[in-house]
């Protein structure tokens, strides 16, 4: 930007602060006039840009529907969604943002098209005036490259739907200046949003975190490990997701999902980042989803929400059955794991023999479970004559051979392969011929515990989650050995438990920890080759991608000890690169900065 010297001194006397009250969108699609939208219900004028009088009718349309809905809700008032509304002018021209303060380029995502765009506006607009693209993948720097002024060129990416979503990513090239980017931050935070900076490269924070996540769901469906339904539920139910990645990757688009993987490959040469090949072929057939009515899954019809049953649906008339009779369960283990899953089964009016290594330990299953039981009954959720007969199930024992008589055993002890195959050696002799024996083991191999007993087809995966009685899921893993009517019983188990059974094969992390463990790790990196802070990457996963808690967040909640063994299993397992744990979380361990339980992990908990 130039100035001259009195511009500057009166620059300096207002602290570098722009008074922004004319905004310009170019681009009025569902996102361009999201954005629109969000300017006008801050009392800003805004003129709307399109390449023709039906482009502009249309995004008219997208500004009234999007208000109305607002009305009904009783978010807006009649009056307010008509005052809103009359601030925001239409036309097919960019002359006519010759006053405008800041204009926004919410256009499709074409370098050449943006470039032409921007071209034209710097001989349009004001000398101070503050080019901003929306773009969600490509270089600012390179639409930069436009002007002959850079300097007032940034990124500033809203996520979609603009008027709900609170998180905007401000991108700064090489060459922003820093009074652009301060009048750009105060002004979107004017509008309500939580504006977070970070520099330009593809993906910025939230989409190199997402997309890669979004890409690994797809080739996990592309390889046959796991359904669409059970991917979806699975990040669902275990993560608190509210979105499984494949139904997302519907609502945004695949050609877009395509195009923003693509980019980012292109830049980073990030094998993660290479789009699934079933991504590239949905496109090429017109399978874009929602808005077309079929994606990975098929819709009532274009543009709409509701999935309609299609040739991959899951029989609705074959529901799992019982195919070997459990009347009776075992559980070994005395943690926090093996003490929710045997109240899991006795409240379920199962019997349960639960085992442990002392006595006191034995009590103290039986205490935590006499306490989970009273919290659910002063909460209103289980009656007092319910608790009575939970406690009725429930047996403890610190002798395995009391096992000798139960139809399913489920083993919740340390992660750890050779204490978990001792154990199943020995279950192995003690137990009944068809007895079935499940390993609630988070990440490694059931096949290795199976071949150590003399039954591998009664051996299979039960991976609850923690606190068992409260999440739904239950990753039921099957070996290359396991008995089909084992595998259905444990399915048809886990409904008669209140759960929801995801089936995958016997690959390290399941399906759950595969897919949210490289997320995890990507955000380490991303921290440690310092292109944003901690907070600001768990904010823009919290607020521009909806999830229940940011990465660093969960991290130090999981454990990173916990965290830096899983990854590990999956580098093993995978021998891909970008599975290769971050040095960061290696050296945190290390230092044993563990997270919450050590007071100290990627932030400090200490009083």
């Amino acid at each position: 930007m130039t100035s001259t010297p009195t511009d500057a001194a009166a620059s300096d006397a207002r602290d570098h602060s722009r008074t922004f009250t004319t905004i310009g969108v170019v681009g009025l699609g569902t996102m361009g006039a999201g954005i629109a939208e969000v300017f006008a219900r801050n009392g800003f004028s805004v003129i709307g840009v399109e390449v023709n009088d039906e482009a502009v009718e249309r995004g008219r349309q997208h500004l009234e529907h999007s208000t109305s809905r607002a009305v009904k809700r009783g978010k807006l008032s009649e009056k307010d969604q008509a005052e809103l509304v009359g601030r925001v002018s239409f036309t097919t021209t960019l002359q006519d943002l010759a006053d405008a303060d800041l204009v926004v380029e919410a256009v499709v995502e074409s370098i050449e098209i943006k470039k032409s765009i921007f071209r034209e506006l710097e001989s349009v607009v004001k000398p101070d005036a503050i080019l901003a693209t929306n773009t969600s993948s490509l270089s600012v720097t390179e639409i930069s490259t436009a002007n002959l002024h850079p300097g007032r060129v940034i990124g500033v990416h809203f996520f979609n739907p603009a008027p709900v979503q609170q998180f905007v990513e401000i991108i700064r090239t090489v060459v922003t200046e820093e009074e652009v980017l301060e009048d750009v931050k105060a002004m979107v935070a004017r509008l309500g949003k939580s504006p977070v900076i970070c520099g330009d490269r593809a993906g910025f924070i939230a989409n190199t975190l997402l997309f890669g996540y979004l890409n690994h769901a797809a080739s996990m469906y592309e390889q046959r490990f796991a359904t669409r339904e059970d991917i979806d539920a699975a990040m669902r139910l275990g993560c608190g997701y509210p979105m499984g990645p494949l139904a997302l990757l519907d609502l945004i688009g695949l050609d877009t999902a395509y195009e923003i993987l693509d980019t980012m490959y292109k830049q980073g040469r990030d094998r993660l980042h290479a789009p699934a090949p079933i991504l590239k072929q949905l496109v090429t057939a017109g399978f874009l989803g929602r808005k077309t009515g079929r994606g990975f899954y098929t819709y009532e019809g274009p543009d709409s929400p509701i999935v309609v049953t299609d040739a991959h649906s899951p029989d609705a008339r074959h529901q799992p059955q019982v195919r070997r009779p459990v009347r009776t369960v075992g559980v070994v283990g005395t943690g926090a794991m093996a003490t929710g899953i045997a109240e899991v089964f006795a409240k379920a009016g199962y019997a349960v023999t639960y085992v442990g290594r002392s006595d006191a330990k034995v009590d103290a299953v039986r205490a935590a479970i006499v306490r989970s039981l009273d919290k659910a009954v002063g909460r209103g959720k289980l009656e007092e004559a319910a608790k009575g007969d939970t406690l009725d199930h429930l047996t403890g024992t610190t002798s395995l051979d009391d096992l000798a008589t139960v139809d399913l055993v489920v083993e919740a002890i340390a992660e750890d392969l050779g204490v978990k195959t001792t154990l199943l050696e020995n279950l192995d002799e003690i137990c009944k011929p068809g007895a079935i024996l499940a390993t609630t083991t988070s990440s490694l191999p059931v096949i290795s515990l199976a071949t150590a007993t003399t039954r591998p087809q009664d051996v299979i995966g039960m991976h609850f989650f923690n606190p068992a009685p409260q999440m739904k899921l239950v990753e039921v893993v099957s070996t290359v050995t396991t008995a089909d009517d084992v595998h259905e019983t444990v399915q048809a188990l886990c409904a008669s438990l209140d759960k929801v059974a995801v089936s995958c094969g016997d690959r390290a992390g399941f399906i759950v920890n595969a897919l949210l463990f490289p997320y995890l790790n990507d955000a380490v990196k991303m921290l440690e080759a310092h292109y944003a802070t901690a907070d600001d990457i768990d904010t823009a996963m919290k607020l521009g991608c909806a999830l229940p808690m940011g990465p660093f967040e969960l991290l130090d909640v999981v454990g990173n000890d916990v965290s830096l063994a899983i990854q590990r299993e999956l580098y093993l397992e995978f021998r891909e690169p970008g599975f290769a744990p971050a040095p960061l979380l290696e050296h945190l361990v290390t230092a044993g900065y563990l997270g919450r339980k050590t007071k100290r992990g990627f932030r400090d908990y200490s009083p």
